[in-house]
């Protein structure tokens, strides 16, 4: 990206059975969008066409048959592919799978060779995707494979953000999977992260316990005693400003979350239910720890409103959005890094409204 130019986001489209198109050309519907990004649809022009009649938008596309032609000011669709897709809302598909996996290793392929700057990823229907060459269980997981970095599930929003020790793990297999090891690299991963791609000079983490009221000493399980105190503590001595465990049942209703820069749960739910609960809609997964930028919307393929034209694109607008951000601040604190005499920082990316 040249300084004259914008920010290239990259969109990999999705479940195309769902709403990833929807919310994706509503996202672009209001033109202002283009004064900060230059978007690139990893599709088919045909196929994106289609959904602009179906939804009746009033936006104009550009296809594009190589990332040397991208065109700023327009919305750019790569024709990844060029023969007809049948579409059929809501229905979930192998076929439909084949095609969202299409658009994403397009994508990621092209943000590898820097042909754009952030990917930004539709919701994926996690069934209909897997294949022999895709064996992945999301998108975080495919791209820990492809990208470099240690990836990890961060949910982001104005007011909260939320990581994980553990992502798509069975609920069974959680405690297993939670080593020492283990905490002690997310927690690193999720501390230069705050600093790189948020500006958090000295993050303040705090850690959500394994078990209901962190085992209760012992009564419901061992593994806070054992495994995570140890780990937290070594963190500690090491510099880094990390609390907890707290016990994740009372955390969020006492809106403790509200005095720490992020808060890391033990699992999935545990995290993603108190995210999802204070910020739907306004949400983001951002895949931190790689050396690529990708956020998505926090939602999935939502096939019950697939067609309707009702979709709200809230959480995909502010996954373009803070995908920019996040590229603009690191961008920012790499120019720094290489430079630490350098004190006069550029005030930071603000979304107009």
């Amino acid at each position: 990206m040249s300084k004259q130019d914008k920010i290239i986001v990259g969109i990999s489209i999705g479940d195309l059975n769902g709403i990833g198109s929807e919310i994706v050309l509503k996202t672009f519907l209001d033109s202002r969008m283009m004064d900060f990004c230059t978007p690139v649809i990893f599709a088919s022009v045909k196929l994106i066409s289609f959904f602009k009649k179906e939804y009746e938008l009033d936006i104009n596309l550009h296809g594009i048959d190589s990332l040397d032609d991208i065109i700023h000011k327009k919305i750019n669709v790569l024709n990844v592919w060029k023969e007809t897709v049948d579409i059929n809302f809501g229905k979930e598909d192998k076929t439909i799978g084949e095609y969202a996996v299409k658009s994403l290793a397009a994508a990621v392929s092209a943000l590898k060779e820097s042909q754009i700057d952030v990917l930004v990823t539709a919701p994926i229907n996690k069934s209909n995707v897997q294949s022999e060459t895709f064996s992945f269980p999301g998108h975080t997981d495919y791209l820990a494979k492809e990208l470099e970095g240690d990836s990890l599930m961060l949910m982001i929003s104005e007011t909260l953000k939320v990581g994980l020790l553990t992502d798509h793990v069975a609920v069974k297999d959680v405690a297993k999977n939670i080593t020492r090891e283990l905490i002690e690299k997310k927690i690193n991963t999720i501390h230069h992260t705050l600093i790189q791609d948020f500006g958090i000079e000295k993050p303040k983490i705090a850690v959500l316990g394994i078990n209901p009221h962190n085992g209760d000493n012992g009564v419901i399980g061992d593994e806070d005693d054992t495994v995570l105190r140890p780990a937290l503590d070594n963190i500690r001595n090491n510099g880094k400003t990390v609390f907890g465990p707290y016990a994740a049942d009372s955390f969020f209703g006492s809106g403790n979350y509200k005095n720490f820069d992020v808060v890391i749960a033990s699992y999935h739910d545990q995290g993603l239910i108190p995210f999802k609960t204070l910020a739907f809609g306004s949400g983001v997964n951002y895949t931190a720890g790689l050396k690529k930028i990708r956020t998505s919307p926090d939602h999935g393929t939502a096939y019950d409103i697939a067609g309707t034209n009702t979709a709200n694109p809230d959480s995909f607008v502010e996954a373009v959005f803070s995908a920019i951000k996040i590229f603009e601040t690191r961008n920012e604190y790499m120019e720094i890094s290489k430079n630490p005499l350098k004190t006069n920082r550029k005030k930071p990316f603000v979304k107009k409204k």
